[in-house]
């Protein structure tokens, strides 16, 4: 299931929903030059977080090939602000396309709950979650982490909790047709979560170093239900008077 809108009207202008999705599409023009091989490579490298390089696990020196003749080196320097960074760097088009999709349907919604300025924070914290929980299982990885889904995740997270009976609208493909389906927020991100969990498990066992960190997505995730409590505001919540409130703030 893809989801393409939902019926969750915002009081707020998405404004840093919008600038975020700006950052990462500028980050892949100016930094990952469109994709080009050799920007991209080294963005990756650079830009990207690799849990055995910040945790000092890895031997430095340790080489990770990327395609033909494009290689990380693991250094004796951790580069902490990769934290930070590895968010708004993309492994090709779809990868970002994809995250910037979902952003945009869930996290309108989440900045209006909380305000512009808690908003940054919240996203940022998720994302670093995120990536913790990522590197805590597999602390030895020498394959760079990129993306935003880490932090989205925590957006879905907290979607779930505040409005888990919206309607969806998604795509859902059937061999070479598609179709639409509407269904509540709390089956489309309930069946989003179940295949990270499901996908997570040879990462658990050994079987699976690198591709999608599955990890980052639930740590993400959980991140996103337990600061929605902290970060929501109230008075936001209930100017809503068309939509239940499932959430209380405490």
């Amino acid at each position: 299931m893809f989801p393409f809108k939902d019926d969750n009207p915002t009081y707020l202008t998405p404004v840093v929903t919008i600038s975020i999705i700006v950052a990462n599409v500028l980050a892949w023009v100016v930094v990952q030059g469109l994709g080009a091989e050799q920007s991209l490579a080294r963005s990756v490298c650079e830009l990207g977080l690799t849990p055995g390089e910040l945790l000092r696990t890895a031997q430095p020196g340790t080489v990770t090939p990327l395609g033909d003749h494009l290689e990380c080196v693991i250094t004796n320097q951790p580069h902490y602000w990769t934290i930070i960074t590895s968010m708004f760097m993309h492994g090709g088009w779809f990868h970002l396309l994809g995250n910037m999709w979902f952003l945009w349907v869930f996290g309108n919604n989440i900045e209006d709950s909380m305000g512009h300025g808690r908003f940054v924070v919240f996203y940022l914290l998720c994302g670093i979650c995120a990536a913790g929980l990522q590197m805590l299982v597999q602390p030895s990885s020498t394959v760079p982490m990129v993306g935003a889904s880490g932090a989205i995740s925590g957006v879905m997270g907290a979607y779930i909790l505040l409005y888990p009976r919206v309607r969806v609208h998604t795509l859902v493909f059937l061999g070479l047709f598609a179709t639409t389906v509407t269904v509540p927020a709390y089956l489309m991100l309930g069946y989003w979560i179940l295949l990270q969990v499901l996908g997570g498990l040879p990462q658990i066992a050994g079987l699976q170093s690198g591709g999608v960190a599955f990890f980052a997505h639930i740590g993400g995730f959980a991140a996103g239900l337990l600061l929605i409590r902290a970060f929501a505001r109230e008075e936001y919540l209930l100017r809503r008077p068309t939509l239940p409130v499932y959430y209380r703030y405490r």
